[in-house]
């Protein structure tokens, strides 16, 4: 298991090798799902109770700095 980022891991042996919040079956982008289908942070830790609040910061924190490259214009 690799951390990538802060409560981010990636285990090839788990979930596909997607990445996951501290080494549990609970990927990123299912916290990311929640989140664009309207839940608060408190209802996905209400459906997810083994998650942390932090977690999800966590998880928008990864994929603002996965997506943060530079686009270059022709």
């Amino acid at each position: 298991m690799v951390t990538i980022a802060e409560r981010i891991t990636v285990n090839p042996a788990q979930c596909g090798g997607r990445p996951c919040i501290r080494g549990m079956r609970i990927r990123v982008s299912d916290v990311l799902d929640l989140l664009a289908n309207g839940l608060s942070f408190e209802q996905i830790l209400e459906e997810l109770p083994d998650l942390e609040y932090e977690d999800i910061q966590a998880c928008l924190r990864y994929v603002s700095h996965r997506f943060d490259h530079p686009v270059l214009a022709a």
